[in-house]
C-alpha cells in the first residue's frame, strides 16, 4: 500500500498542471462537501450565500455557477432566488457526478473547460464561482471567457483564497493550512497528497488586490473585494459593462 502511494504522487506531480488538478478532484469528489466544513469550520456556507446576494439574482435571471464541484453555489442561489435558471458547470466528472445525485432544487449540470467554455457569448446575467480561480492554469484566459459568456450589465462574483496578510494570527494560520488540513485529508479521505496542494495552491495564489488588478485588465468594471476569515479568503465581484 505504501509503495503505491508514493507511486501515485509522483505521478501526479509530473502531470500537466490542468490534468493534476483533474486528478485531485477526482480523487476527493466523495468528501469534498464534508471537508470543506470542516476546513473553515462551516463558515463556507456564510460565504457562499454572501457570493449569492452580491450576484443580486432576479426571476428568470441566468446564472452559471463555474467550477461547482457538487453545486454548493447553485443550490445557494435557487435558494435564495426559486425562479432563476442555473447552469452548474465543472471541469471534473467526477465531481458533477456526486452532485447531480444529491438531493434538491433541479439544476442544469455541464462539463466546462474553465478557459473554453462551451457556451455562447452573452449568456448569462451573473457568473459566480467558489475556489475556482486559484486552480486555472491560465488566470486571464479563464477572466476573459467569464468576461465573454456574461451579458452586459451582468454581475461577477467570485469566491478564493487569498494570500493572507502578515500579522500576529500568521503562525497559527500557517499551522492549520499546513498541519490540520493534511492531517484531515488525510484521516477523512486517505488523500494527503491533494490536502497538501490545497493549502499550497493558496499560498502561491494572487494577493487580493492583485487580483482586483487583473479583474481590470481582463475588462470588468466596478471591481471591488473583500477579505474574509483573517484575510486568508476573499470575494471579489466586477460588472460588465
Amino acid at each position: 500500500m505504501g509503495t503505491r502511494s508514493r507511486k501515485l504522487i509522483v505521478y501526479n506531480i509530473c502531470m500537466p498542471p490542468a490534468a493534476r488538478v483533474q486528478n485531485i478532484f477526482t480523487r476527493i469528489a466523495p468528501r469534498y462537501d464534508l471537508m470543506n466544513r470542516l476546513m473553515t469550520g462551516g463558515q463556507d456556507i456564510a460565504w457562499r450565500r454572501r457570493v449569492i446576494s452580491l450576484a443580486r439574482l432576479g426571476p428568470m435571471d441566468q446564472l452559471l455557477d463555474l467550477g461547482a464541484g457538487t453545486g454548493d453555489l447553485a443550490r445557494e442561489a435557487r435558494r435564495q432566488q426559486p425562479d432563476c435558471r442555473v447552469t452548474a458547470a465543472d471541469f471534473t466528472l467526477a465531481m458533477l457526478q456526486i452532485g447531480h445525485l444529491r438531493p434538491g432544487p433541479r439544476l442544469n449540470w455541464s462539463a466546462a473547460d474553465a478557459l473554453r467554455l462551451p457556451f455562447p457569448a452573452n449568456s448569462f446575467d451573473a457568473v459566480v464561482s467558489g475556489f475556482l480561480l486559484r486552480n486555472v492554469a491560465d488566470l486571464g484566459q479563464a477572466l476573459s471567457e467569464q468576461l465573454r459568456v456574461l451579458r452586459p450589465g451582468g454581475r461577477w462574483v467570485a469566491l478564493d483564497t487569498t494570500r493572507p496578510l502578515r500579522s500576529a494570527l500568521s503562525p497559527f494560520i500557517h499551522f492549520h493550512m499546513h498541519t490540520v488540513i493534511p492531517f484531515l485529508g488525510m484521516l477523512l479521505t486517505g488523500q494527503r497528497d491533494a490536502y497538501t496542494y490545497l493549502p499550497d495552491s493558496s499560498e502561491t495564489f494572487l494577493p487580493a488586490e492583485e487580483l482586483l488588478v487583473r479583474m481590470t485588465v481582463a475588462g470588468f468594471k466596478k471591481v471591488a473585494f473583500r477579505r474574509l476569515n483573517f484575510g486568508t479568503v476573499a470575494i471579489h465581484w466586477g460588472e460588465k459593462v
